[in-house]
């Protein structure tokens, strides 16, 4: 089974990116991505906008009481503050097999820090990023968004992640549909 963190406000269409898959593949509607998502609060990235509000632990307690439910291999994938939500599922979660972070907010405030000191033995598990060719063109803090998710990348590998990284086309907003396919599909071939 294969989670996607999703947003009512802006659903992904999930279920065209799961066509052929074997695996089941479950939205999970997320309301308020900035608290909901966020494993600590930090400060918006505009004036005048909310701040993060660092609720990550209490969706990944939902999330957490879903998986008691589900048997065999199972899997968390988003896009965006839901792809940054996935990774940390991912690093808190062992019941989680594979995790596809798909654009990521890996950028975050502190967050390639908290991985490094707290990423476990990931032996035997798999991670999927993807991030745009252009994302990093939109200012800070994205402007380190590759190199944040190159971070992440060797840092899940030195404990033992099998981890596929995919640069692809277009800024944050584009090609959302193929990367979340690319996702889906990389973790269905890992759970299978």
């Amino acid at each position: 089974m294969i989670y996607v963190i999703d947003s009512p406000e802006h659903p992904l269409d999930v279920a065209t990116a799961a066509e052929g898959l074997r695996s089941r593949v479950v939205s999970v509607p997320v309301a308020d991505w900035g608290d909901a998502l966020t494993p600590w609060p930090a400060p918006a990235l505009r004036p005048g906008e909310k701040d993060f509000g660092g609720r990550a632990d209490e969706t990944l307690a939902s999330l957490a009481a879903a998986l008691d439910q589900t048997p065999g291999p199972l899997a968390v994938g988003g896009y965006s503050l839901g792809g940054l939500f996935a990774l940390y599922a991912f690093v808190r979660e062992p019941r989680l097999a594979a995790c596809a972070c798909l654009s990521g907010s890996v950028w975050y405030e502190g967050w390639v820090d908290w991985l490094r000191a707290n990423a476990p033995d990931c032996s035997g598990r798999y991670a999927y990023f993807s991030v745009g060719k252009k994302e990093k063109r939109a200012g800070l803090p994205f402007r380190h968004v590759e190199e944040d998710l190159a971070a992440c990348a060797e840092i899940l590998r030195a404990h033992g992640c099998r981890v596929d990284v995919a640069l692809g086309p277009g800024s944050h907003m584009q090609h959302v549909i193929e990367r979340l396919a690319a996702g889906l599909t990389a973790l269905d071939a890992f759970l299978a």
